[in-house]
């Protein structure tokens, strides 16, 4: 091979040529990732049933699930977990099954098994879990005016819904805050001395909070939408709902019960530099790069922080690329260190100007045909990757040295 490259060097040059090109090409279309892709194909369950006992929930819903999933392709183990009012199954697959087919399978099954289950059972969460799909951040409201209630909303109806002009991204609901309710707090007292029940009231409080289309009513040559629109609009409005019309007076909300327009029950807390705040982490898709993800969200954060009032700040902490940033930072500079320190070395002892010049030239270009042959195999640059290139680098300038050494004694030699 050597004496062939010596009798073609055009050939060798042009091949070079072409490494570097096309390595550069990759260099820059390469995703750039915190850790390498992860195949674990496991789709996650959670079936809530309010109240009922985990006993109660391993023999009413569990079971159903565990008979059903067995039909799905490709399953490989099914556990369960219990508690008070919740069903959690999880379903790992093998590793070379189709997780769009299996996806579906599993859909179709759940769809099945909502027959069986108790009366009352609500829908449940179906998530595919990916050990790629990992969070690159978190973007941080704060205030020093505006409450964690009021944040919370601002995050869920205007920010979040903004993810999906970021490809490869996907958020989660905020966290930190409780959600906006309209807390009823019913008298018992009260409530026994007009012979009402809680379910009374519930009942009239759906009733008379509803929207129900009744079509369009023809006047002329108009034609006039007429919805039959219920839906209370003020949090006072509610206390003006009557519960009983019966003969005598007619009994309301506001005679039995009062109402708050609060939050939901605090069920957790975040904490952002010492002070409670409301965050919503942000999470990459398995085949996205953390890179891209990471710079079209800062592109957006103008644009996020334009909708919402003077009084709350967005930030973007916690960002998980900083870690890969650093890592091709370090690759760069201990190849670009490693390839003038052996140049400069073997000038000096050898005082061979063109044995330096191959040698800084040397280890740049055997950097970047690894990265062109993990592109063309699939791979990322991640910190495993950037790991093995840095100690790469390391052999290189050994190789280099004692290869340009060991030239110069047959040289001499003759």
């Amino acid at each position: 091979m050597i004496s062939a490259a010596l009798r073609n060097p055009i050939t060798v040059i042009v091949i070079i040529l072409g490494i570097v090109i096309f390595s550069l090409l990759a260099l820059v279309s390469i995703p750039v990732d915190i850790f390498p892709k992860l195949n674990l194909p496991t789709i996650y369950i959670a079936q809530p049933y309010g109240g009922m006992a985990p006993d109660q929930m391993e023999g009413f819903i569990a079971t159903r699930y565990q008979n059903q999933l067995l039909y799905v392709t490709g399953i490989k183990d099914i556990e369960v977990k219990n508690v008070q009012g919740l069903c959690l199954v999880k379903c790992t697959f093998y590793e070379d099954v189709n997780m769009a087919q299996v996806s579906g399978e599993v859909a179709n099954q759940v769809n099945r098994v909502m027959s069986y289950m108790p009366p009352g059972t609500v829908p449940p969460t179906v998530v595919r879990f990916d050990a790629s799909s990992l969070p690159v951040g978190e973007l941080v409201f704060s205030s020093k005016r505006a409450s964690l209630n009021e944040m919370q909303d601002l995050a869920s109806t205007l920010i979040r819904p903004m993810f999906s002009q970021i490809p490869g991204a996907s958020a989660p609901p905020p966290f930190g805050g409780n959600e906006r309710t309209i807390v009823v707090k019913v008298n018992p007292e009260a409530m026994a001395g007009y012979q009402l029940t809680p379910d009374d009231i519930v009942q009239a409080v759906v009733d008379n909070n509803q929207i129900s289309p009744a079509g369009n009513v023809r006047i002329g040559n108009l034609t006039v939408i007429t919805p039959n629109n219920t839906v209370v609009e003020n949090s006072e409005d509610f206390l003006n709902i009557p519960l009983l019309k019966k003969s005598g007076p007619t009994v309301f909300l506001r005679d039995v019960a009062t109402v708050e327009d609060a939050a939901d029950v605090t069920v957790g807390y975040a904490l952002v530099n010492g002070k409670r705040s409301v965050y919503i982490p942000v999470t990459k898709t398995a085949d996205a790069s953390t890179m891209d993800v990471v710079n079209a969200l800062k592109k957006k954060l103008p644009e996020m922080q334009a909708l919402l009032p003077d009084y709350v700040e967005l930030k973007y902490e916690f960002d998980q690329s900083v870690y890969v940033v650093q890592a091709v930072k370090s690759l760069a500079t201990e190849g670009i260190l490693g390839a003038l320190l052996t140049g400069l070395m073997i000038f000096l002892f050898l005082k061979d100007i063109r044995g330096s010049a191959i040698v800084v030239l040397n280890i740049p270009i055997a950097i970047l045909a690894a990265v062109l042959l993990l592109s063309l195999t699939g791979q990322t640059i991640n910190i495993m990757t950037l790991s093995g290139l840095a100690l790469a680098v390391g052999i290189l300038v050994d190789e280099a040295t004692v290869s340009i050494e060991n030239i110069h004694q047959h040289l001499e030699m003759g």
